[in-house]
C-alpha cells in the first residue's frame, strides 16, 4: 500500500493534468469560426496579396488558381520569389498578367528569408489591406472578401485565419492534431479576440493587416530577424493597442502544411526552436510533455499494482479523458479517430523535437529552413 500522502499528491497532480487537458478543449470550443460571407459588394479597400516563395512549384498552381477565382475584381496578386530553382517562376508566368512576379534582391544580413520577401512585396504594392499568404494555401472564391468584411465589422487591424489542414501521411495524422492543441493552449489562441487580453498570436499562412498599421509598426523590417514572424507581428500590433482577430476557417481555405516526414520535422523544429533560444524554456517544455501526457497513463497500472482503489479509478478516468480528448482533436481536424489513440506517439515525436532543439540551442546551432540558416537571437532581442 502507498502512504496516504503519496496517494494525495498523485491525485493533486492528476487534477493539474485534467485542468490542462480541459483547457485545450475549452480553447478549441471558444475559437470563433468564420465561414464564407453571402454574396455582396467587394471589400471596402483594395487588397494586395503577397505570396513569398522559394521552390514552391508543386503547391503554387493551386494557390494562384484559387486567387484568380476570387470574387474581388480589384485584387492585386504579387509573388515574391527568393531564388527558386524548381520552376516556380514558370508557374507564375503561366497564370497571366494578373499575377505579378518580383525577384527579391539577395537576402541582407540579419534578415529571415520570409520576412525579406514579405517586406519586398509590401513595398511594391498599393492596397489598403496587405494579405500575406503562404504558397500552399488554397482559398474559396469568397475568402478574401469574407475576411476583409469581418475585419471591417470588427474594426480589426490584423486578422488571421486557420485553414483546414490536409493530412495525408501517417505521421501527419498522428502529429498535426497534437500540434494544433499545443498552439491553442500555449498561445491561449481564442483570447486574441479579447481586446483586454495580452494574448497575441497570428497565423502567417493567411494574415491580413491594414497597411496603416503595418506602416506604424515598421512592417517586416522591424522584425527582420524573427523566425516566428507572425507571432511577433501580432505582439507588435497588440503593443500599439491595435485590434487582433483570429478565427478557425476550414470552409474558407485549405492547406497541406508539409509534403513529407523530413519537411514536417524541419518545419515543426523551426517553430519549436524559434529564433530566441532559452534552455530553461525548452527543458520546461520537455518536463511538461512527459508530465502532462505520458506519466498520467502510469496511474492506472500503479493503482492495480498497489491495490489502491482510488488510484485505479483515477487512472482509468485519466485514460478515458486523455485518449478521448485526442480522439476528439483527430476527428475535429479530419483524421480518422484511431489516430487519436496513437497520441503517445505524437508526444514522443515532440519529445524528440524539443530534445533536438535543446541540444542545437546549447550548441548555438542556427535555425535551418528551406536551405537557409539563421543565427539564434538572445531572449528579449529588440529585433
Amino acid at each position: 500500500m502507498l502512504p496516504l500522502w503519496t496517494v494525495g499528491l498523485i491525485v493533486l497532480l492528476a487534477l493539474v493534468v485534467l485542468v490542462y487537458q480541459g483547457a485545450a478543449i475549452l480553447f478549441a470550443y471558444q475559437m470563433p469560426e468564420l465561414g464564407p460571407a453571402p454574396p455582396g459588394a467587394p471589400p471596402s479597400g483594395r487588397v494586395s496579396v503577397i505570396i513569398p516563395t522559394r521552390n514552391e512549384a508543386e503547391d503554387l498552381p493551386g494557390t494562384l488558381e484559387s486567387l484568380l477565382a476570387q470574387d474581388d475584381p480589384n485584387l492585386e496578386i504579387v509573388v515574391v520569389d527568393g531564388g527558386s530553382t524548381d520552376g516556380t517562376q514558370a508557374v507564375v508566368a503561366a497564370h497571366g498578367a494578373r499575377v505579378r512576379r518580383i525577384d527579391e534582391a539577395p537576402l541582407p544580413a540579419g534578415w529571415v528569408g520570409k520576412n525579406w520577401a514579405c517586406w519586398t512585396g509590401a513595398q511594391s504594392t498599393e492596397g489598403e489591406w496587405l494579405l500575406f499568404l503562404d504558397a500552399d494555401v488554397r482559398t474559396v472564391p469568397s475568402a478574401v472578401r469574407s475576411v476583409v468584411g469581418y475585419a471591417d465589422s470588427e474594426r480589426a487591424d490584423l486578422v488571421s485565419i486557420s485553414p483546414r489542414v490536409e493530412m495525408v501521411g501517417f505521421w501527419e495524422r498522428v502529429v498535426l492534431p497534437f500540434f494544433v492543441q499545443m498552439v491553442l493552449v500555449y498561445f491561449r489562441a481564442p483570447r486574441v479576440n479579447d481586446d483586454s487580453s495580452h494574448a497575441a498570436i497570428a497565423n502567417g499562412q493567411f494574415l491580413l493587416i491594414r497597411r496603416e498599421m503595418y506602416r506604424r509598426l515598421g512592417g517586416h523590417a522591424a522584425i527582420r530577424s524573427y523566425v516566428l514572424e507572425d507571432v511577433e507581428l501580432a505582439r507588435r500590433v497588440r503593443g500599439l493597442h491595435g485590434r487582433l482577430r483570429m478565427t478557425s476557417s476550414p470552409d474558407l481555405a485549405t492547406t497541406r502544411m508539409y509534403r513529407n516526414c523530413a519537411e514536417m520535422f524541419e518545419g515543426l523544429l523551426k517553430n519549436v526552436h524559434g529564433g530566441e533560444f532559452s534552455a530553461a524554456r525548452q527543458t520546461g517544455f520537455l518536463v511538461g510533455l512527459v508530465g502532462l501526457f505520458w506519466l498520467p497513463l502510469a496511474v492506472l497500472p500503479l493503482g492495480l499494482w498497489t491495490g489502491s482503489l482510488v488510484l485505479t479509478l483515477l487512472g482509468a478516468f485519466l485514460w478515458v479523458a486523455l485518449f478521448g480528448k485526442h480522439v476528439g482533436f483527430a476527428r475535429g481536424l479530419g483524421a480518422p479517430a484511431a489516430y487519436g489513440l496513437l497520441y503517445p506517439l505524437a508526444v514522443g515525436y515532440y519529445v524528440v523535437l524539443v530534445g533536438t532543439s535543446l541540444v542545437r540551442g546549447v550548441r548555438r546551432r542556427p535555425v535551418e529552413w528551406k536551405g537557409r540558416r539563421y543565427d539564434l537571437l538572445e531572449p528579449g532581442h529588440p529585433n
